[in-house]
């Protein structure tokens, strides 16, 4: 039986914003999230299909809570339910939330790829702001 769990997962992606340890099992992996700071994940998927996510998600939430924004409505997840994010979603979390997610490898790898370019290009356009002249310290 494959399998994977939040001490075996071989992965470690420690986030400012979450914590996540994940793994694969077969054609899925599975995501153990722990979220430090509550946030949206709008804005993450510019370039996808409707800039949202077009991979689908199932779930357990621990903790917490998540607001998942849809086209043409949102759904709230709380502490105890189990979850099912179809495809064109936007999540958005609360500080302390803790959830397991399984998804499709392939497309999740896609989506993480989208992500972190859009990272990336946040962060380097956040170090090319001018300056005000308020860090000068003459």
């Amino acid at each position: 039986m494959a399998k994977v769990s939040k001490h075996t997962a071989p992965n470690v992606e420690d986030f400012p914003l979450a914590l996540d340890i994940n793994g694969a099992v077969d054609d899925y992996t599975v995501d153990f999230v722990t979220i430090k700071q509550a946030h949206s994940l709008a804005g993450m998927f510019k370039g996808l299909p409707g800039e949202a996510c077009p991979c689908p998600h199932w779930g357990y939430l621990f903790a917490g809570r998540i607001t998942v924004g849809y086209a043409d409505h949102d759904e709230v997840y709380e502490a105890g339910d189990a979850f099912y994010m179809s495809p064109g979603h936007v999540p958005a979390a609360e500080a302390g939330s803790e959830f397991v997610q399984v998804s499709p490898g392939e497309a999740l790898a896609e989506v993480r790829d989208v992500m972190m370019r859009n990272a990336s290009d946040m962060q380097a356009a956040l170090s090319e702001e001018p300056s005000t002249g308020a860090d000068v310290i003459e």
